[in-house]
């Protein structure tokens, strides 16, 4: 039993290793090919983006997020979730954790989920609801502005909680040491949780003028426990920005892209600068720049995951650059590898673009994303995928509210790559 045990576990030990040593090609992703697991109908989570997807062993968990609503009362107006769902079965099919009142967490979405030592945390993140205008003249513009009777007003939060199976939260705390954000970047690494980056107040150039103008953060936060938050730093050298990537690699965080504002506004007039540069950290204090400009375009709401040692970016939100159609699809469609964060390969071949994607009116962002390895007991490294966003921010869009996804993509290596050894892994 011993030697067929131990056989076994040498199978797999060089299948793994002879997988990485492919892995260390450049074309070695262009074999992968993208699988839709579910594509969203029957009993399953509603349509959505700014999710967030975790797994604990081998259950994925669905959280928050939010969908434009059929009937705004003004343009972003959209319904905001805090239920949990829960899937056995690799994303297939999906149970609804929490009740119709949903988690004792307050409905948001650009908020981040983590898992440290089997416990689900939720942190920041914002919700907005319309209201009446407060000012129906709109600062008495002149010439006079076109004045919504509806704007939207925004709560962005710094709670955190946390929980071991969805269902039964704890709130660790109502007021973290950083201030209420969206689009805040997560990850832990060693015995530590960090935060950092993210903006608050909402963009006018979505909502419109009057609001508070929005601010981005450049600064760092660490807890053991979600509880207690230590500043790290208050302004990192990398630009204040927010939907950038963070994640993590050996004994390394690295940062990868983001934005400081989503759209262009007419009225200022100003188009955000996008990021594509990285840079790592051991600590959240001490930053090197990787690089100041990755081979992928500058770029926010993309994910890059790490799979063999390897960086793997792809998705995001991309700007009009036709004068004549401000609001055509530009979502980028590639999908970029690299080893080291500098030095970076596009895919082709099956491997790209995502989701199997016709053009750039079928990439998402704001979606969410997790890499796995094992996948009902066999070795099959992949990258799935959840839900996100396909909007272009027309507001003269009527079908704005079904461009949303609730599907489940699986990027992986066709099945022939891999061994039948069964096993019975946790999936970590």
């Amino acid at each position: 039993m011993t030697m067929r045990l131990t056989s076994c576990l040498f199978g797999i030990t060089a299948f793994v290793f002879g997988m990485s040593s492919q892995a260390s090609s450049i074309n070695f992703f262009d074999h992968f090919i993208w699988d839709e697991v579910n594509d969203g109908t029957g009993v399953t989570w509603e349509a959505r983006a700014g999710l967030q997807a975790v797994r604990i062993g081998k259950t994925f968990y669905i959280l928050g997020g939010r969908s434009p609503k059929m009937m705004p009362l003004t343009f972003g107006d959209s319904n905001f979730y805090n239920d949990v769902w829960k899937s056995h079965d690799h994303g297939q099919s999906w149970l609804k954790a929490t009740d119709e009142l949903g988690a004792p967490w307050a409905a948001r979405a650009y908020f981040q989920a983590l898992t440290r030592r089997g416990f689900l945390y939720v942190l920041g993140g914002q919700d907005s609801t319309a209201i009446q205008n407060p000012d129906p003249s709109c600062g008495g513009s002149s010439p006079p502005a076109p004045c919504p009777p509806f704007i939207l007003k925004s709560t962005f939060f710094n709670d955190v909680w946390r929980s071991k199976d969805g269902v039964t939260w704890k709130q660790m705390t109502a007021d973290a040491a950083w201030s209420g954000r969206a689009g805040l970047s997560a990850v832990v690494l060693g015995k530590w949780m960090y935060v950092l980056g993210g903006s608050v107040n909402d963009d006018s150039a979505i909502i419109g003028p009057g609001g508070p103008p929005r601010i981005y953060f450049n600064d760092v936060y660490k807890s053991r426990n979600g509880k207690k938050w230590v500043r790290v730093t208050e302004h990192a050298p990398w630009e204040p920005r927010a939907g950038a990537v963070l994640v993590k690699k050996g004994n390394y965080m690295y940062l990868l892209g983001g934005e400081d504002g989503f759209v262009c506004n007419p009225e200022t007039p100003r188009c955000p600068p996008y990021f594509n540069d990285v840079w790592k950290s051991r600590d959240g204090k001490n930053w090197t720049q990787v690089t100041e400009a990755a081979g992928w375009s500058p770029r926010p709401g993309h994910q890059c995951e790490v799979l063999f040692g390897t960086f793997v970016c792809f998705g995001g939100f991309g700007l009009s650059t036709d004068p004549t159609d401000p609001f055509k699809p530009s979502n980028p469609t590639d999908v970029w590898v690299s080893h080291d964060a500098v030095h970076w390969t596009e895919v082709h071949g099956t491997g790209a673009p995502p989701w199997n994607a016709s053009g750039p009116e079928d990439i998402k962002y704001d979606f969410a994303a997790f890499p796995v390895y094992w996948v009902n007991g066999k070795f099959q490294p992949s990258i799935f995928t959840f839900g996100g966003d396909l909007e272009t921010f027309n507001p003269f869009d009527p079908l704005a509210f079904l461009k949303v996804s609730n599907d489940v993509w699986q990027f992986r290596l066709p099945s022939f790559y891999f061994s039948s050894h069964s096993d019975d892994e946790d999936d970590d």
